[in-house]
């Protein structure tokens, strides 16, 4: 396919996280003040990941391969994306969730073209995740979060054949699974302004394991708006017959955020 002594603490959970090498979708911490008590907050964050993949892939019963597309490879191929997350809070507890999707197509002409003159391939991945968590410090400076989410992996991928023998035949294969995470979400404020925000998430389920480690500086231009730099990984190993999804992507994110 083309396809966080309290800042030590915050900082040392989060590395001892699954580091290791994915939209996506625990969220980008977005919240970086204290949530007052007594009341909700809320967060939405519209977000870009310039992720690349790497890993091992097979379906339509053909044989495994190595695939690594760097950013700008997938992008040329790139039809649609959409990354969001959103947050509410409620003294030290809170719901987060995380959606990914994005959809990815490409074609290419077989050498021959005696059983098709080119070959198309469609690809769409959707990561939804849904969680709660719990403040195990909080402090003016920030909080540290335990968390535990559900994520759901849906991949479809279609491929559709033009001249040659196989003249518009369409076969298409669809794999979804539900994965359980646990981990570690928090947020550190080094200034009013500017503040360090990350998580570390690692479970199983349907998928042998599924990841996702991200940390990121934010900036606040304001009580209601801000942004968010950092970088985020997220892997997962599923098979399911002659499926194979072994994947890692990663790569810088931005996001814009909105607190209300």
């Amino acid at each position: 396919m083309r396809s966080f002594g309290f800042a030590g603490l915050l900082s040392a959970t989060l590395l001892t996280a699954p580091a290791f090498a994915a939209d996506v979708v625990a969220p980008m911490a977005p919240e970086a003040v204290p949530v007052e008590s007594g009341g909700w907050t809320f967060t939405v964050a519209p977000y870009f990941w310039a992720a690349g993949i790497s890993g091992d892939i097979a379906q339509f019963g053909a044989p495994e391969v190595h695939i690594d597309q760097k950013f700008g490879d997938i992008l040329s191929d790139l039809d649609f994306a959409a990354m969001v997350i959103g947050e509410a809070r409620y003294d030290r507890f809170s719901l987060f969730g995380d959606v990914i999707y994005a959809k990815i197509s490409t074609d290419s002409a077989t050498p021959r073209g005696i059983v098709a003159e080119t070959v198309g391939l469609t690809t769409s991945t959707f990561i939804g995740t849904a969680g709660a968590g719990y403040s195990i410090l909080k402090s003016d400076q920030g909080y540290l979060d335990i968390v535990g989410a559900v994520r759901v992996w849906s991949v479809d991928t279609d491929l559709s054949f033009s001249g040659g023998l196989l003249n518009g035949l369409d076969v298409s294969e669809s794999q979804a699974w539900v994965d359980g995470l646990v981990g570690a979400r928090g947020v550190f404020n080094f200034t009013p302004k500017i503040y360090l925000t990350g998580w570390g998430m690692v479970g199983a389920g349907g998928a042998d394991i599924d990841w996702d480690v991200a940390a990121g500086l934010g900036y606040h231009f304001n009580d209601t708006w801000s942004a968010v730099l950092g970088y985020r990984a997220l892997g997962v190993d599923y098979t399911n017959d002659d499926f194979v999804y072994d994947i890692v992507e990663q790569g810088p994110i931005l996001g814009v955020v909105a607190r209300f």
